[in-house]
């Protein structure tokens, strides 16, 4: 029974120290603009049934309860949560914030080859060309492509994704482009390349794409930016939650060995 305890308590602690990394990547990402937090599930493992419940018992009938010994504990798997994030006014016509569902689009290069990723980061900028590229590390240009004319005044997007400037020499605006959004059946499913960056999976599905406010599609909010949805006191809170119930498991397997030096000792 000892040694079954040593291996409940210590695939806790490798299961509370997964969750340990999770918390700590969300605090890490608390300002980072448009992160989504993440979650971890947990499973229990097998069971070694000594005694199925519901076996006759000497009159035939069937006993209520059995004996089952549990063997520990494993992380299920880490879950996104899309709740929106905050909301930051910064009156840059460059910064977009998606008001509802849906992602923006983006080319990026993973291992080697050109794919499409997709971001709820909005704090976009021009390139040395004038394309609309995303405020990362990669700069990451917008699909579809949107040039702002080298002569152009004023930006002006509308809810709808219209991308509107007013060039010199000009007092109307005139349309540069249209940002598209994409949206999955499971946002969740999506996979995390850092940068602010996912890419689709099996598990996501596959995008659909159409303009703001269309097709369930949420609507484009100009000078504003999302940010991480990341709630500080409840990830101190599970951030001391998990470190005293890894303790308590160290207490645990401290318990189980000194039940099996007991052991060892009346063999002596």
């Amino acid at each position: 029974m000892g040694i079954t305890a040593l291996h409940a308590a210590s695939s806790a602690m490798r299961a509370f120290d997964e969750k340990l990394n999770v918390v700590a990547n969300n605090l890490a990402n608390i300002n980072t603009t448009g992160f989504k937090r993440s979650r971890v599930n947990f499973e229990d493992l097998l069971y070694q049934v000594h005694r199925e419940p519901g076996i006759p018992n000497a009159d035939n009938q069937p006993i209520p309860h059995g004996v089952v010994v549990g063997t520990g504990v494993k992380v299920s798997g880490t879950q996104l949560n899309f709740e929106p994030g905050t909301v930051d006014p910064t009156n840059k016509p460059l910064d977009w914030e998606i008001e509802g569902p849906g992602f923006f689009q983006v080319s990026t290069i993973q291992d080697g080859t050109r794919v499409t990723a997709f971001t709820r980061a909005g704090n976009f900028a021009e390139n040395a060309q004038g394309n609309i590229v995303l405020g990362n590390s990669d700069g990451s240009v917008l699909e579809p492509p949107i040039t702002i004319p080298t002569d152009a005044l004023d930006v002006s997007v509308a809810r709808n994704g219209e991308v509107r400037v007013r060039q010199q020499g000009s007092s109307t605006l005139s349309t540069v482009g249209q940002v598209q959004l994409a949206r999955f059946v499971n946002p969740e499913g999506l996979k995390q390349i850092g940068r602010n960056l996912y890419v689709e999976t099996d598990a996501s599905g596959t995008p659909v794409t159409g303009n703001p406010q269309s097709d369930g599609l949420g609507a484009i909010s100009q000078g504003n930016l999302e940010i991480s949805n990341v709630d500080p006191v409840r990830e101190l809170i599970d951030l001391i939650t998990t470190q005293r119930a890894f303790e308590l498991n160290s207490q645990s397997i401290q318990a189980a060995d000194q039940s099996l030096q007991v052991i060892s000792n009346l063999r002596r």
